[in-house]
């Protein structure tokens, strides 16, 4: 972990400075009284303020004091268009109502201008150019309140300023938002979330309700986004709230009341107003946060990863053999990531996991709940530790709230993770409110109805790129071919890693659903995570978006659709000068293809697209003898190591016999190939290793041992571990795959190797020697019970039951049973045993904080027995319950 030196710039500025300075920012020079805000005096006793060099026909909006009554108002226009009719401003704290009885003491005007550099986004280099008015008002009591109007050319913001110092309390916003009743609407029902889909309404006729930022309004042919910035652990987030014939769109906070203290900025009420390429290209809810606290950014890397939680599930992260076949899979292809996802923590192997990924040049990112994190002390142990491992980052999830003291947690997990060198990924989150530019290190959030729903509808695929991803990176995960129900054709779900923006681009899908598309493959190597331009081409809300980004040089299309086949036409005028290659991805009647053609910026492009379609391509300057605009990718051999069998059951003195087969998939070939078995001590081998000069692509070297248990060999279990190592370019890597040898003593029958007369489950199939799967398929991790693991046993899930026939033959039935750790915090159950029908054992309540309870049950005589679990009726469905050692003695 780097550290300043001494003398050098803190990595990150305090927060007291950055909160003046934001304070300070926001007032701005006074003008004297009287001085206009960049317009001058409107009808009705109005303001007009205007975006900069813009005298009539730009983005304006207009402040009006009602003399009768002390209400202010503020409208936006775009030209002569009223985008958003005139609607109260003002708020009320515990001590005083400033929604009205408000009087002018004064007003000006300053010009913002600002340059920073993001970390992500749609365009990595930014300059803000913006007028920004000050009206300040005395109002109940003399309460002094100010309003800052800002207004640049791609919209309009305004939040307020209580100067006064000490503790202040706001029980209300009296702001909204008025669109013409007419306007037509995109909007997504209120969640903390922000995981609803996005639905077409009237602005007046929309029911009643809650609805979520961002809020998308078109009058004519200008759109109004609404949504907010700048918001932290001073304040909450806030929301929309409509009455069914209004056009009204109040702002409702997450809290009762929020308390801060003094002097108090609250956050920016923002609409981004102009066309949908404004809208989609706009950067106004970053301009309008806080400069970066992070000084030195050097550490922090965007990028592709490979996101196995949709293949395979909880399962798939407590599998190491799993995992480290996604980091193969980012390392053959230069996706710089991995990411271990909600489960892993049940395992003790992510060391060596990230060791593995390291000597690869991949990066891991791991999963966290919230509540690992929300207090210090949890900060201060696990943030060090994953960094000592050499984890890149982390995955957050399930904040579930726009709480004061919800962001209050952000503040400080941000902090800590600025300091630890964290990347962050926040799922289960809040909408990004200019975040990623205060933070630098967020590189996505979730907040989005995404492909993890598994029926995402093609219109609102088509809805996201002028909605929710808007206003800051989105992490959909697209790519999960083999999951859920498609909606769209592969080349627009290709797309989506251009359409979408996103620092992390998470992709969803298994090695082989890449792998069984090669042109995909091919192009998700070229795709980048951030870009030097955004340009909107075409597109309407729930119909088709088409967008070009561009980045070192090289430009990226993605098109998504939802409606019939047809053909798409896209204007190519955003080119410079000259010929350029086109290579386009498109849908063929037997997969994916890639066609290719010279093109000028006077051409238009058409490509044939199937329902719900789309296509990606990649586009560099046309040259003599280029056939491609692929550039070199580095990339280490996609090799697979498996051995037989994965587990064996053997007696003292008898033998095992071991198969490894090691192939190289693709990117090969590897070279000093050894395939080596190490067994434990005592335990005798016959065979040699395997030996290869070199295994080319398709590939492969295989080996075969006979292991011979020891006659005295003590029960229990055993690795057999089977060893690959190869050289690739450079680097000599290791694999390693495991052989459990489980020794039984005469005598003794394990009951998950014993035929079920009948079998129930309350999820999946009863597992034999593993926890209860993820998926109706099984594929469950070790039985673990209070950080023992038992190599034998049953894995199930409340209501179960297991019946097997014992003929009289036992005298004995032993067991560990409790709720399996995979589901720490979660599940109650209760274990039955019985015999020929009658109760011969049963246990309390027993919750994942209980520890293992053993059994110790007479089964003499017994013919038919009943291993039952029922629910512990605390209403939660994890009863992940495990009968660890289950056995019978004779």
């Amino acid at each position: 972990m780097r550290r300043a030196s001494p003398g050098s710039r803190h990595p990150f500025l305090p927060a007291w400075t950055v909160l003046v300075l934001g304070f300070l920012l926001a007032l701005g020079p006074l003008a004297p009284p009287g001085h206009a805000a960049d317009g001058g005096e409107g009808a009705g006793g109005g303001w007009t303020v205007r975006q900069p060099g813009k005298a009539h026909d730009g983005v304006s909006a207009v402040v009006r004091l009602d003399p009768a009554d002390g209400t202010v108002t503020l409208a936006a226009r775009r030209g002569a268009t009223t985008v958003l009719e005139p609607a109260p401003v003002g708020l009320v704290t515990r001590t005083a109502d400033l929604t009205s009885g408000l009087r002018l003491l004064s007003r000006g005007t300053r010009r913002v201008t600002e340059h920073y550099t993001m970390t992500t986004g749609k365009r990595l280099r930014r300059t803000v150019r913006a007028t920004e008015a000050r009206f300040s008002f005395t109002g109940a009591g003399g309460t002094r309140l100010d309003l800052l109007v800002r207004v640049s050319h791609d919209g309009v913001a305004h939040r307020y300023v209580l100067p006064a110092r000490g503790e202040v309390t706001v029980v209300r916003e009296a702001s909204a938002f008025r669109p013409p009743a007419a306007a037509r609407a995109w909007l997504s029902s209120y969640t903390p979330n922000y995981e609803r889909t996005f639905a077409p309404a009237d602005a007046a006729n929309a029911p009643d309700g809650s609805y979520a930022y961002p809020a998308l309004f078109r009058v004519g042919g200008t759109y109004a986004l609404l949504t907010e910035s700048d918001v932290d652990g001073r304040y909450d987030g806030s929301h929309l709230v409509h009455r069914q014939g209004t056009a009204e769109y109040t702002v409702a906070l997450a809290d009762a009341s929020v308390t801060s203290t003094g002097p108090l900025a609250t956050p920016w009420r923002t609409a981004v107003i102009g066309d949908l390429a404004t809208v989609t290209e706009s950067t106004l809810v970053d301009d309008l946060a806080p400069p970066s606290r992070v000084a030195d950014t050097s550490w922090i890397r965007p990028g592709k990863v490979a996101w196995s939680w949709l293949a395979g599930f909880g399962a798939a992260q407590r599998s190491l053999a799993t995992q480290e076949r996604f980091v193969d899979y980012s390392a053959a292809h230069g996706w710089p990531y991995t990411l271990v996802d909600d489960g892993w923590k049940t395992t003790d192997w992510m060391p060596r996991l990230i060791d593995y990924a390291r000597a690869r040049g991949v990066g891991v990112l791991l999963w966290v709940h919230y509540t690992d994190l929300d207090t210090a002390a949890e900060r201060a142990e696990l943030l060090p530790r994953v960094k000592k491992w050499g984890a890149a980052g982390l995955k957050i999830d399930f904040m579930d709230s726009d709480s004061q003291e919800r962001f209050a947690w952000y503040d400080d997990i941000l902090r800590d993770t600025a300091r630890e060198e964290l990347l962050v990924n926040f799922h289960g989150a809040t909408l990004p409110k200019g975040i990623q530019r205060t933070w630098p290190q967020v590189m996505t959030m979730e907040a989005v109805y995404g492909a993890e729903q598994g029926n995402v509808p093609a219109a609102d695929l088509a809805t996201l790129p002028y909605t929710r991803n808007a206003v800051g990176s989105m992490d959909y995960t697209p790519m999960g071919f083999q999951f859920g129900t498609r909606t769209v054709s592969d080349a627009a779900e290709l797309a989506l890693s251009v359409v979408y923006e996103s620092g992390f681009q998470n992709f969803a899908g298994s090695v082989a659903a890449y792998r069984d598309r090669p042109e995909l493959e091919r192009f998700l190597e070229q795709v980048p995570t951030v870009w030097d331009a955004s340009r909107l081409l075409s597109g309407e809300p729930g119909q088709e978006a088409t967008f070009a980004r561009r980045r070192d040089g090289r430009w990226f299309l993605g098109s998504v659709g939802a409606g019939p086949a047809g053909q798409r036409r896209v204007p190519l005028s955003f080119l410079g000068g000259g010929k350029w290659l086109l290579e386009v991805v498109r849908d063929g009647d037997d997969g994916l293809v890639r066609e290719r053609h010279v093109l000028t910026r006077h051409d238009t492009l058409r490509v044939p697209v199937h329902e719900h379609g789309g296509f990606a391509a990649l586009v560099c300057r046309a040259a003599p003898g280029r056939d491609t605009c692929d550039r070199p990718v580095s990339r280490l051999p996609l090799t697979t190591l498996t051995v037989s069998p994965g587990r064996a059951d053997v007696d003292a003195g008898a033998s095992i016999g071991v198969d490894a087969r090691f192939a190289v998939e693709d990117a090969g070939p590897a070279q000093d190939v050894t395939v080596t078995l190490r067994t434990p001590d005592g335990w005798s081998v016959a065979g040699d290793p395997a030996r290869a000069d070199r295994v080319g692509t398709g590939g492969e070297l295989a080996g075969h041992w006979t292991v011979r248990v020891p006659p005295d060999a003590a029960e229990g279990g055993r690795d057999l571990v089977v060893t690959t190592k190869y050289r690739a370019g450079a680097q000599v890597l290791t694999v390693e795959r495991t052989v459990r040898a489980y020794v039984s003593p005469p005598g003794v029958d394990h009951v998950g190797d014993l035929p079920f007369v009948s079998e129930s489950n309350g999820w999946g199939p009863v597992e034999r020697d593993m926890s209860n799967g993820e998926t109706a398929a099984g594929d469950g991790g070790p039985l673990t019970l209070r950080g023992t693991v038992h190599d034998k046993g049953l894995g199930v899930h409340a209501e179960s039951e297991v019946v097997v026939d014992l003929d009289g033959a036992y005298r004995r039935f032993t067991a560990a049973v409790g709720v399996d750790d995979e589901v720490a915090g979660k599940g109650s159950v209760v274990f039955e045993v019985l015999g020929d029908g009658r109760t011969l054992a049963t246990t309390p309540v027993l919750t994942s904080a209980d520890a293992a309870r053993a059994l110790d049950v007479d089964v003499s005589g017994v013919r038919r027995l009943t291993l039952r679990v029922t629910d512990g009726g605390d209403g939660v469905d994890s009863d992940h319950a495990d009968w660890g050692d289950a056995r019978l003695l004779s």
